[in-house]
């Protein structure tokens, strides 16, 4: 059980001022990570702050806007500032649409993109530079970048599709020449902000199709993301995990 934790590592979180972002940033703590942590909402980032403290690890906040490479590159220096050391990433910022693709406007798309692919990929590169061998990047797909889900989300799930795109070719760049495993997870639904705006009964009418009959706890996609930074995984990259209750399998 050992290989399952992150005592003395680092881990950067991207989102963490709500939903899974702060189920990640708690997680990896009790896990024994100190971690750092990003969002634009900084004001919101306090009470992921006394979480990872409560658990007797330590943190620091960073506002952050992943679509802007310098603010990744500070996000990611803060590890080495703060900590002396970066060793995992869980890229998990993300927002989504639900625009009907002949109504949706070029600056819509291309805002989700920007958060969701080149947020990924700058946060990637910036953390990249900085890590030691045996270091991990977990990059937080979503299903609908693997199927559909009765909703106009072509910017979304594009912008998801991607991310497993990225995951491969960074997973095939960084195995040998840095030692670092990317790997992505595409999770289902999980209660967060964006199933917030879902119309009433949308996610009961889902759990239909899937196999498990309901929507997922937190806790169990953040097990996922502690194996996938831990030595328990540390022979898978370039990998796309769906935690999703089956749902891509119907």
């Amino acid at each position: 059980m050992e290989r399952f934790r992150l005592d003395g590592k680092v881990a950067v979180v991207t989102g963490a001022s709500s939903g899974l972002g702060v189920a990640f940033a708690r997680g990896l703590a009790e896990a024994g990570a100190d971690v750092v942590l990003g969002a634009r909402r900084a004001d919101r980032l306090a009470d992921t702050v006394k979480l990872v403290e409560a658990t007797g690890r330590r943190a620091v906040a960073v506002a952050t806007d992943v679509a802007d490479p310098d603010d990744c590159t500070a996000l990611a220096q803060a590890a080495i500032d703060e900590f002396g050391r970066l060793d995992v990433l869980v890229n998990n910022a993300g927002i989504g649409t639900a625009v009907p693709a002949l109504k949706e406007t070029p600056q819509q798309f291309t805002q989700v993109v920007d958060v969701n692919l080149n947020g990924s990929y700058w946060m990637a590169q910036a953390c990249g530079a900085r890590m030691e061998p045996g270091s991990s990047i977990i990059n937080i797909s979503s299903i609908l970048g693997l199927t559909t889900a009765a909703l106009p989300q072509a910017a979304y799930s594009a912008s998801k599709a991607a991310v497993i795109g990225l995951t491969r070719d960074l997973a095939q760049q960084w195995a040998q020449r840095r030692g670092i495993r990317v790997n992505a997870i595409a999770p289902g639904f999980f209660a967060s902000e964006m199933t917030d705006q879902y119309k009433p009964g949308y996610l009961e009418k889902m759990a239909e199709r899937i196999p498990m009959a309901r929507t997922g706890d937190p806790e169990e996609l953040t097990a996922a993301v502690v194996f996938l930074a831990s030595d328990a995984g540390g022979y898978v990259t370039g990998q796309t995990l769906a935690v999703d209750g089956g749902i891509t399998i119907t």
